[in-house]
């Protein structure tokens, strides 16, 4: 009899009193508890109908979100003051992109209590690779969060051990498969959660509670990417090509390649860039520069094809993004994408980025100081605790993750800090940069462990 009472088989993001408080404003939520394992189902693999009607009645689906965030929101609104909510569950969302509204939703009006990351533990009875989090919010003003990292060692008893440690005060644990720690809040927005062990999430955590990020109005610090062109196989010449002999010189733009900062200090390869761009931002006209002209005119048809050029057919050979001309004579660091570690390297050539490069530049860093920060673990330990991880361990090093590291304040680094870190940053030495960014952040060698 209460098997039949109690329990119900339905839809559970589409049954009638899913979405209650959305439908109708007055029906109060009244869950004290929801437990559950959520399923993985990405939208585009549903039927068309059906994830149209889940993202009409659950906003925080966008994108390309995976059916688990509508439970994760369905189950949030239920639950009325002090309630909980604690699944087992993917933890992608709370690092890509399709999980900021969710993301903002928690920071909003729920608090996070506990993230135990269970990625390489067995947790279900078939092995599977799901990157499983036990993650448990409440209804509830945020306070103190409890961060843990589980190992393939992690068993029953390590989990009851947790548990126990997880409901009473102390600051940090460590035991058979796991270590935890108890951070003093969790973090706000809708921005990533960074990921990595308790003590490093808990280092990121006292960086961003106080320091400034690196993309800065400030200390005009900008992070930015280089020039994407749609066709570089055109717009990318080399020094001496005979197919563009003939265009214009004052058309031809040095260009930095991700091959010309390997080394670890810039060293340009001979390239150009074919650029049709003004220093005003406007295309040049092409009948006064006939060179340009021919040049464009003999590649028309592989032109014509880009998106771009279907957008804007009166300017065709228009490249994806502009040119801006006051970059090219600034001092900029260059950062390569897609490495095993960060790697800053000084542009005072007069280059312009192509678009597998990132750039820093600064009204008022020392540039080679700032690189001798960006070249330390701290810097790293930014990135791996935000970016994507490809195979072999490769990071992104896209400006969303440069953005997310916090530097001092430049006028807070002391005069000998400083020429350390360009002494470091000349070396290419990783741990002297380190030793003098600890200093400049104020930390000790155990802070980063």
């Amino acid at each position: 009899m209460l098997a039949r009472h109690w329990v119900r088989a339905s839809d559970y993001l589409l049954s009638a009193q899913a979405g209650a408080d959305l439908i109708n404003p007055g029906v109060q939520p009244d869950v004290d508890v929801v437990i559950g394992n959520p399923p993985y189902i990405r939208i585009e693999e549903m039927d068309d109908e059906v994830s149209a009607q889940y993202r009409s009645r659950w906003p925080t689906m966008s994108g390309r979100a995976d059916i688990y965030v509508g439970f994760y929101e369905r189950a949030l609104r239920s639950l009325k003051p002090g309630g909980r909510l604690a699944f087992i569950c993917a933890d992608r969302w709370m690092r890509n992109q399709y999980g900021a509204s969710l993301r903002q939703l928690v920071a909003r009006d729920y608090s996070v209590d506990v993230v135990w990351t269970m990625h390489d533990v067995d947790a279900f009875e078939s092995a599977v690779s799901a990157y499983p989090a036990v993650t448990v919010l409440s209804r509830r003003e945020q306070g103190r969060a409890v961060v843990a990292e589980a190992t393939s060692q992690f068993t029953a008893a390590s989990a009851r051990e947790l548990a126990t440690w997880t409901a009473g005060s102390e600051t940090a644990a460590e035991g058979v498969g796991y270590r935890a720690f108890r951070l003093p809040h969790w973090f706000s927005g809708d921005e990533m959660w960074p990921s990595g062990s308790p003590a490093r999430v808990a280092l990121i955590e006292h960086l961003n509670d106080n320091f400034g990020p690196l993309h800065d109005p400030h200390t005009g610090t900008r992070v930015g990417i280089g020039v994407a062109t749609g066709a570089d196989k055109v717009y990318v010449v080399k020094e001496g090509d005979s197919d563009a002999a003939a265009v214009e010189q004052d058309r031809l733009l040095r260009l930095a390649m991700v091959s010309d900062t390997r080394s670890g200090t810039f060293q340009w390869g001979g390239r150009y860039l074919v650029n049709p761009w003004a220093p005003d931002g406007t295309l040049v006209d092409l009948d006064k520069y006939s060179g340009l002209a021919g040049y464009f005119e003999k590649h028309r048809d592989q032109l014509v094809k880009r998106h771009t050029a279907k957008a804007n057919p009166s300017s065709w050979h228009r490249t994806i993004d502009k040119v801006n001309h006051s970059l090219i004579h600034q001092q900029k660091l260059l950062i390569q994408d897609m490495r095993t570690s960060i790697n800053p390297v000084l542009e005072n050539q007069g280059c312009y980025p192509h678009h597998n490069l990132y750039f820093v530049v600064s009204e008022k860093w020392d540039l080679e100081v700032l690189g001798g920060l960006l070249l330390s673990r701290l810097a790293q330990a930014f990135i791996e605790a935000y970016s994507v991880r490809m195979r072999g361990n490769t990071l992104r090093f896209q400006s969303q993750y440069l953005k997310k590291i916090r530097v001092p304040n430049p006028d807070d680094v002391g005069d000998e800090t400083k020429e350390a870190l360009k002494i470091a940053f000349r070396a290419r030495d990783v741990e002297a940069a380190t030793v003098a960014a600890l200093t400049a952040y104020k930390l000790t060698p155990d802070d980063l462990e």
